[in-house]
């Protein structure tokens, strides 16, 4: 039977750990929720409730190689460098005490500066990147086999991004929408492990790039959510990202090709 491990089984993590569960793999799971531990353990999934701001130990089993590792914790920008350092530390200390063939670890296309640019995972600045975001990348690419998903604005289901401004003033309704689909992001994912893509960085993004304000209007009209007040561009760069390189390595066909699909 074939093993994969979520670490951080959020939103993202315990759909990929259902979607896994029906193709007949064992899943494993870590979250620092009672009641979503409760849950996954009654649907037959193997749950730690378990915390990588506090000091612990995760025990995993070490007779079981994972045929795939997702690691799901966020490099939050609430968060101090310190606190981050400590916490991608403790998970990159339980991912070297187990046996796994593949890691992913799920990082965000705001690592980007926010520029009038066209941005690939060849992007050089290492100064204008995000500090945070980089620092949870490196520590993590500095494990073996692991590839650093960079996700853009991630909607679906009952994640729409009309809900989010209602009635609100949206001042960043000139700037391209660098988003990605649920579906999508899930479908690559199944894609890469699957096929044992290299290591190395991705983008995850959709390959059409509307306005934020298209997309506000066009999900509100869709689902039936109050307009904005009112659109009054401030900070409107010009940023796409673009993730043709996971795209053209997978031959993957987008569900969602644009977030006005969504």
């Amino acid at each position: 039977m074939k093993q994969l491990l979520i670490l951080g089984c959020g939103w993202l993590g315990e759909e990929l750990a259902r979607r896994y569960q029906s193709k007949g793999w064992q899943v494993w799971a870590t979250t620092t929720q009672e009641e979503k531990y409760h849950r996954l353990k009654s649907d037959g999934i193997f749950a730690y409730i378990h915390n990588f701001d506090e000091e612990g130990t995760l025990d995993l089993p070490l007779e079981v190689r994972f045929d795939a590792v997702i690691t799901s914790v966020p490099a939050s920008q609430k968060n101090e460098s310190e606190v981050l350092e400590a916490r991608f530390s403790r998970i990159f200390q339980s991912l070297c005490s187990i046996a796994y063939d593949q890691h992913y670890f799920l990082s965000s296309v705001g690592v980007y500066p926010d520029l009038d640019a066209d941005f690939d995972e060849l992007y050089p600045d290492e100064t204008a990147m995000n500090p945070k975001l980089r620092l949870a990348e490196k520590k993590m690419l500095s494990l073996p086999a692991t590839s650093v998903f960079r996700l853009g604005g991630l909607f679906g289901k009952q994640r729409i991004f009309a809900k989010y401004f209602q009635g609100k003033v949206v001042s960043s309704g000139d700037q391209p929408a660098n988003f990605v689909h649920l579906d999508d992001v899930l479908g690559m994912l199944e894609g890469s492990i699957a096929r044992h893509i290299p290591s190395g960085l991705y983008n995850v993004v959709c390959p059409e790039h509307p306005s934020k304000k298209e997309v506000i209007l066009k999900s509100a009209e869709k689902y039936m959510f109050e307009y904005p007040s009112s659109f009054e561009p401030q900070a409107s760069f010009q940023k796409r990202v673009s993730g043709k390189k996971l795209t053209d390595l997978l031959d993957y066909t987008f569900k969602y090709p644009s977030p006005l699909d969504f």
